[in-house]
């Protein structure tokens, strides 16, 4: 695949539960049917379950690579130079990473899996920041489904974010986190272009006191998901939500999101 300087990044976050997966897919769903250019989705989320949402398979980890080399390391005695076999430790890392990404028609998938424990192997890390770096610049668009946090943004990539999601549920504990996060954004070691507030599962209008929080925090509203039915026979059945029928209420209402933060 060729390379792209001009790469866009949309990054999604939220506390859990507030349905940022599904934003994410139909976000992907919406680039897919309305943008030309090459997806990669990437699931940062240690609930790691953007692949059934997208109707994919998920290979091997980013985490799984990443603890199977250390293992590997302490084993071999290898702490400097080369891997059993002769490669690089760079060259390895790369060549499983490339093997763990799982490709679609448009979209292609990486699972980063489990964060960093208390065995962190930062040389490691550090050469996954790289590889990921450099596999971002062969797509047009990339997505990624973070976890609750926003700390760990800074540690998958060096890369700017040139769209920020915050994703939150119709309450006020949601906006209140929603806007934490936000305050987080000028402490992180990469830039971050624009930040939108979304509001998913909303049922009817917007709460007179939610639209008064909402305004008080600062946050530039982008865009509101309804609660919609639709939804309830796909999550009992597991089909991907990228299936559901363009006429849905919530599609439609992420289709005019993305739109606005495409614009």
């Amino acid at each position: 695949m060729e390379g792209t300087e001009l790469t866009t990044t949309i990054a999604l976050a939220g506390k859990g539960g507030t349905g940022k997966t599904t934003i994410a897919a139909l976000i992907i769903r919406y680039l897919i049917e309305e943008q030309s250019g090459s997806i990669l989705a990437i699931d940062a989320d240690p609930a790691t379950n953007l692949n059934m949402v997208l109707g994919m398979e998920m290979g091997a980890t980013v985490g799984s690579i990443r603890e199977d080399m250390l293992i590997q390391v302490q084993s071999s005695g290898a702490l400097a130079g080369s891997m059993p076999g002769g490669m690089s430790k760079q060259d390895y890392l790369d060549y499983e990473v490339q093997m763990a990404i799982e490709e679609g028609d448009r979209v292609d998938l990486l699972v980063m899996g489990r964060p960093e424990g208390p065995g962190c192997y930062c040389a490691a890390n550090q050469m996954l920041r790289v590889i990921v770096d450099r596999l971002n610049k062969q797509y047009d668009y990339v997505v990624i489904d973070n976890e609750a946090g926003m700390e760990h943004l800074s540690r998958r990539t060096t890369r700017d974010v040139d769209v920020l999601l915050l994703v939150t549920d119709p309450t006020q504990r949601g906006i209140v986190t929603a806007q934490r996060m936000a305050e987080m954004v000028p402490g992180l070691e990469i830039g971050v272009g624009h930040t939108y507030l979304i509001v998913n599962r909303l049922r009817g209008e917007m709460p007179a006191p939610l639209a008064q929080t909402i305004e008080q925090t600062g946050l530039k509203l982008v865009g509101v998901a309804p609660e919609d039915p639709a939804m309830a026979e796909f999550e009992f059945t597991g089909r991907p939500l990228v299936e559901l029928p363009a006429e849905t209420a919530v599609y439609q209402a992420v289709q005019k999101i993305a739109e606005s933060v495409m614009g």
